[in-house]
């Protein structure tokens, strides 16, 4: 059988896009209930996950991040080497309490987080901007893109990639990435962050690209993915124009109470979109 050009173009968009769709599909350990608990990498892979998102701690011990200690990080590692099932990141979610923006302990928070993810062996750490730590106006933008120009360099020592997220536009994001100068500095995209604030999240992503995304959050706020006004089918072909190709985390909520059911509800629906998303 001999195809037409236009059938022989048609079929060869849809095998590039199909390897476009080259994403890993992870999920947060605080979304799972396992916040700090190495539990958290056998039931993300029971439930069919590809790897976990771990949390660095928000209440100190003596003085330190939990996961800066050295038998913990050994726990974790011990944990994903046995599951041969990885950790794709870290969170420093003790942001949530001393606000990068304003407050000296979030950075030494940040200096304490970097060490802690490189041990780990991990490559990104997350940067909460949420709530009374958010950035909303310019003059905070700078001030936390000031101290990432500070920090840097020690993450990119490290080989840790610090991913800024927040409730700020794509545009702002490029300011603040623009103004620390450093390539360890990117934006860790979240669906439900954005569009919540009624950003053009499609657009965004593509705007950001890859070369300025680290990992993306996929959520839908409180609804099952596919049940709220996030049109996933467009998300997906939108990562995949933007030329992204690492880890898209999960950050659902469970509307039944069952985690691993309302979990598996969601992977199975995303694994589904991934398939039958027609190339653009």
């Amino acid at each position: 059988m001999h195809l037409s050009r236009r059938e022989l173009i048609a079929l060869s968009a849809t095998a590039a896009f199909a390897r476009s769709f080259n994403l890993k599909l992870g999920v947060t350990d605080w979304n799972l209930k396992q916040t700090g608990r190495v539990e958290a990498l056998a039931l993300a892979k029971r439930i069919g996950f590809a790897g976990v998102q771990v949390s660095l701690g928000r209440t100190p011990i003596n003085d330190h991040l939990p996961l800066t200690d050295r038998q913990r990080q050994l726990n974790y590692m011990s944990e994903s080497q046995k599951l041969d099932f990885p950790i794709v990141g870290t969170c420093l979610d003790i942001l949530h309490v001393n606000y990068l923006k304003n407050d000296k302990l979030g950075q030494q928070w940040v200096r304490e987080g970097i060490a802690a993810t490189a041990a780990l062996g991990v490559e990104v750490m997350l940067l909460p901007f949420f709530g009374k730590g958010a950035i909303e106006e310019r003059a905070e933008q700078d001030a936390v893109a000031d101290i990432l120009n500070e920090i840097g360099p020690e993450a990119e020592k490290a080989k840790v990639i610090l991913g800024i997220e927040n409730t700020i536009s794509a545009v702002d994001n490029l300011h603040i990435l623009e103004r620390a100068k450093s390539k360890a500095v990117r934006v860790y995209y979240d669906t439900g962050n954005s569009f919540g604030k009624g950003f053009d999240v499609y657009r965004e992503i593509r705007t950001l690209s890859a070369k300025r995304i680290c990992q993306i959050h996929l959520k839908d706020n409180l609804n099952y993915l596919g049940d709220g006004q996030i049109d996933f089918t467009k998300i997906m072909r939108s990562i995949a124009e933007a030329g992204f190709k690492q880890w898209a985390v999960l950050e659902t909520e469970t509307p039944s109470n069952s985690i691993e059911g309302d979990m598996k509800r969601n992977l199975t629906y995303l694994q589904r979109v991934l398939k039958e998303t027609p190339p653009a």
